[in-house]
């Protein structure tokens, strides 16, 4: 094969895959971000602040699920979701907090950027599941 053809079979290949490489990207993104806001939604010893109001770990999750749902798509990744959806409210501006037990606040754009090292960390440290725990059937006798 000349090297046309060659470059028109990787071309080919690569449109072939570019579509279920977004798609992976995509369930990537939003088992990242559920996996998050599951963080979010136990998280103890947090109060969240949003507009003035407090709000408990629960509410926080529900908040940042509608709030995502309201996005229709457009959240792409984690970082995304936290600059986009975890930062600040949208209808006035405001920038969220976190409130920890201690007294102390932080944006929660730095919290939530913590909570997703966390999560790749963890992912990272913890072993592959098996493809199947049941033994390989026997060859067959011929």
């Amino acid at each position: 094969m000349d090297r046309i053809g060659v470059c028109l079979v990787l071309l080919l290949g690569m449109l072939v895959a570019s579509p279920w490489l977004a798609h992976a990207a995509t369930v990537q993104a939003d088992t990242e971000i559920s996996a998050l806001i599951g963080k979010v939604e136990h998280a103890r010893g947090v109060t969240f602040i949003r507009n003035g109001s407090a709000h408990g770990a629960s509410e926080a999750a529900a908040h940042l699920r509608r709030k995502l749902a309201a996005a229709h798509g457009r959240i792409t990744s984690a970082e995304r979701f936290i600059d986009a959806i975890g930062t600040r409210s949208s209808m006035t501006g405001i920038a969220y907090r976190v409130r920890f037990a201690d007294g102390r606040e932080i944006d929660s754009a730095t919290w939530l950027r913590q909570l997703l090292r966390e999560l790749r960390s963890e992912r990272l440290r913890s072993p592959r599941p098996a493809a199947s725990t049941a033994p390989a059937p026997a060859p067959a006798l011929r």
